[in-house]
């Protein structure tokens, strides 16, 4: 094989099955978390920590910058 092929070659990304700490599902879970928060308590003020845990893992995921969202 010539070192042109080897260059040419795609190294297939390692499948990982764990799950990102952040992935989609994760997300919705937190956001499911921050509803129910609401429902019970009917003020957003008393779900803070549902609401930054939320917010820090929609940042690592890097949807702020997908979305164009910008923090108040």
């Amino acid at each position: 094989m010539s070192n042109n092929a080897e260059k040419d070659q795609v190294v297939p990304e390692e499948d990982d099955d764990e799950p990102d700490d952040c992935a989609s599902s994760v997300l919705a879970a937190m956001q499911d978390k921050m509803n129910d928060c609401y429902y019970a308590k009917r003020d957003w003020r008393a779900c803070k920590d549902e609401m930054e845990a939320f917010r820090e893992c929609w940042k690592r995921q890097g949807n702020d910058k997908r979305t164009e969202t910008k923090d108040a």
